[in-house]
C-alpha cells in the first residue's frame, strides 16, 4: 500500500457558534487545522498511511493538535517539538451576501521557525511513495523555503511523487516573492494543483481567454494554464478545481485533470455551504488518494471533485466523508437521496 508524508503547519482554528461575528460572540470553538493536515485527513479516512511532519510547541496546545490528527488515522511519530507557539486562526463563517471572514495569529510559530537541521528527511521519507506540501509553507519565512527544497531533493533521489497545491496566500508573502520561490520548487513537482488566478498571480501565467463569461470559456482557459504549467515545469499532471460563487452559502462546483495532452472534467455540482474551509485541500487529499490507487484520469477527477463537494457540508475543516459516500455521490448526483 502507499505512504503518503505531508509537510506544512497545523494551527488551532477558534470560531463563533453558527453565523455569529466575533465582535457579538460570547464563546469560541476550537479546532486544529492547516492545508497539509487537512489533506492528510483526508487521505487517511479513505484508509491509506499516511504521515503529517511539522514543528509544534512542546506544550498542551502542541499535544492537543498532534492528538486531533492521530484521533482521524494520521501518524504524527515524526513531528518535531520545539519553538514557541502553536499558529492560531479565527473563523466567522460566511453566510448570503457575507462573505467568509478570516483573522491569522501565527508569526513566530513553532514551523515559522523551524531549522533546517530539525528534519532529518532521508529518515522521514523512507518507504514512502508520495509527498505533499502547498506554497504556504515556504510563505511561513525563517528558513522553510529551504526545508522544503531539501525535502524535494530527498525525494527526487528516492523516486517519491511530488504533489505541491500553489495556494498562494497574500497576507503571507507578495506575489513577487511566492513566483520566485514556487518557480524554483515546481521543478521537482509531478502532480501540481493550481487555478487560473494562481497561475496569474504567482506565475504569470495566463488563459486563453480574457472574457470569462461562458462556462466553455472557463473550462478552456483552466485547461490552457494547465497545459502552460505542464509545458514550463515538466509537471506530469496539473488539476484544478472550478468554483462558482452564486453567494456566500451557495456555490458550484467542478474540476479538471490535465495529462499527456487531455483534459478530464468532472460533473458540475451546486451545493449549499456549511463550512468552506478545507474544500481544496479534501481535493487535494482525495485526488492523491485517487492518483495513488491506480485510478484512471477520468474517475480520478470525478473522485476528487464528489470527495471535495463533500467537504463543503462538515463543519470545521477535515473531510470525513468515507470512499461510499464519494461514490454515493458520483453515482446519484445532486440528489441528496436518504440513506436508511
Amino acid at each position: 500500500m502507499s505512504r503518503v508524508v505531508t509537510f506544512g503547519e497545523i494551527m488551532m482554528r477558534l470560531n463563533p457558534d453558527g453565523y455569529m461575528e466575533l465582535l457579538q460572540a460570547p464563546s469560541l470553538n476550537i479546532s486544529f487545522a492547516g492545508g497539509e493536515a487537512n489533506a492528510a485527513v483526508s487521505i487517511a479516512n479513505f484508509g491509506m498511511d499516511v504521515d503529517f511532519v511539522t514543528k509544534l510547541p512542546e506544550n498542551v496546545l502542541g499535544k492537543r493538535a498532534a492528538m486531533e490528527l492521530r484521533k482521524y488515522g494520521v501518524e504524527v511519530n515524526k513531528i518535531v517539538y520545539g519553538g514557541p507557539r502553536l499558529g492560531t486562526y479565527f473563523v466567522e463563517k460566511g453566510v448570503s451576501q457575507r462573505p467568509v471572514k478570516v483573522l491569522y495569529d501565527r508569526q513566530n510559530s513553532s514551523i515559522s521557525l523551524a531549522k533546517r537541521s530539525d528534519f532529518d528527511w532521508e529518515k522521514i521519507l523512507e518507504g514512502a511513495s508520495w509527498f505533499h506540501f502547498t506554497g504556504i509553507t515556504p510563505a511561513l519565512g525563517g528558513e522553510c523555503v529551504e526545508i522544503c527544497k531539501d525535502a524535494l531533493k530527498v525525494c527526487k533521489k528516492k523516486n517519491i511523487t511530488v504533489c505541491c497545491d500553489i495556494n498562494y496566500r497574500e497576507k503571507l508573502w507578495t506575489k513577487e516573492a511566492a513566483g520566485k520561490v514556487m518557480t524554483e520548487l515546481l521543478k521537482y513537482v509531478d502532480v501540481c494543483l493550481i487555478n487560473e488566478g494562481q497561475a496569474k498571480d504567482v506565475l504569470g501565467i495566463h488563459g486563453k481567454y480574457e472574457d470569462e463569461g461562458t462556462e466553455e470559456h472557463r473550462k478552456e482557459n483552466c485547461r490552457s494554464v494547465a497545459e502552460q504549467v505542464a509545458d514550463r515545469f515538466g509537471c506530469k499532471i496539473v488539476a484544478a478545481t472550478l468554483r462558482t460563487s452564486i453567494s456566500a452559502s451557495v456555490n458550484g462546483w467542478s474540476g479538471m485533470l490535465y495529462t499527456n495532452g487531455e483534459a478530464y472534467y468532472s460533473a458540475d455540482y451546486k451545493f449549499e455551504i456549511v463550512d468552506r474551509l478545507g474544500g481544496g485541500d479534501s481535493f487535494a487529499g482525495a485526488l492523491i488518494y485517487s492518483l495513488a490507487s491506480g485510478y484512471d484520469p477520468k474517475k480520478t477527477i470525478e473522485f476528487a471533485t464528489a470527495a471535495s463537494c463533500l467537504k463543503h457540508t462538515i463543519e470545521y475543516d477535515y473531510n470525513l466523508s468515507t470512499i461510499e459516500d464519494v461514490n454515493l455521490l458520483i453515482q446519484n448526483g445532486n440528489k441528496g437521496f436518504v440513506q436508511r
